[in-house]
């Protein structure tokens, strides 16, 4: 006998669509903001002043991911998946411009 799979997802209230799609959009917008920033200092394009700007939009795609993950009711799973991922988004280009300065110091020598 075939049995038939079922998957049990939480529904989404109507009222929550707009508030949902608003965050995943900004966590798009501020993750752009916040890399951007962050190269154009690491280039030197604009003043390391701004730097702290980059990581107030980090922060804030962080907050809207949480947003987001509360929101559509995930599990403990996805969401400690999610948090890992956001912390990963802070980390990989530091660590890029770290390794690409390093290789650009080894090939000058």
């Amino acid at each position: 006998m075939i049995r038939e799979i079922t998957i049990l997802r939480p529904e989404i209230a109507l009222n929550d669509f707009l508030p949902i799609f608003l965050s995943s959009s900004f966590v798009l917008i501020f993750g752009l903001f916040y890399i951007a920033i962050y190269v154009l200092v690491r280039i030197e394009r604009i003043k390391s002043i701004y730097m702290p700007f980059a990581y107030m939009f980090w922060a804030l795609q962080t907050y809207c991911m949480y947003f987001v993950a509360v929101k559509i009711q995930t599990n403990a799973f996805t969401f400690k998946v999610l948090m890992v991922t956001m912390v990963c988004y802070l980390i990989l280009p530091h660590l890029y411009y770290y390794l690409n300065i390093r290789s650009e110091e080894r090939y000058e020598k």
